[in-house]
C-alpha cells in the first residue's frame, strides 16, 4: 500500500451539504527562481470529495504550491451555473515534514478554505 500523501484536499459542496465529487483538479509548484508554475499532478475528487495520492512524500518539498479546481465543469455536470469558473488556492509550505490539508468549501457563488492538518 502506498504511503499517504503529505498533502490532502477535500471539496465540500456547502450549498447542497454533500461532497464535491468528480471535480477535476491540478497541483502545481512554483519555481522560486523563475516564478513559473510546474504541474505536479492532476486528479479528480472521488465520491467523498477527496483526491487521494496528490503528491508523494519524496516530491513534497518546501515552496509555493497552487491547487486549481475546475468548479465550472463541476456545476455544469449538475445542470447549474456558477460565478467562479475555477478556484485557485495558493499556499506556502515551509516544513514539508508536516501533514497539510487544504479543503475547499464551495457553493455556486462563494468559496472558502483553511489550513487543516
Amino acid at each position: 500500500m502506498a504511503a499517504p500523501s503529505p498533502l490532502s484536499t477535500h471539496v465540500l459542496n456547502t450549498a447542497m451539504g454533500v461532497p464535491g465529487s468528480n471535480m477535476a483538479l491540478n497541483l502545481y509548484r512554483q519555481d522560486p527562481t523563475t516564478n513559473t508554475w510546474s504541474l505536479l499532478t492532476s486528479g479528480t475528487t472521488n465520491a467523498e470529495g477527496r483526491c487521494p495520492g496528490l503528491i508523494t512524500k519524496e516530491m513534497f518539498i518546501a515552496g509555493v504550491y497552487r491547487l486549481h479546481f475546475e468548479t465550472a465543469l463541476y456545476w455544469e455536470s449538475m445542470g447549474e451555473t456558477c460565478f467562479y469558473p475555477y478556484v485557485e488556492i495558493v499556499f506556502t509550505i515551509i516544513d514539508p515534514g508536516q501533514k497539510y490539508h487544504v479543503p475547499l468549501l464551495l457553493s455556486r457563488f462563494s468559496y472558502s478554505t483553511y489550513r487543516g492538518s
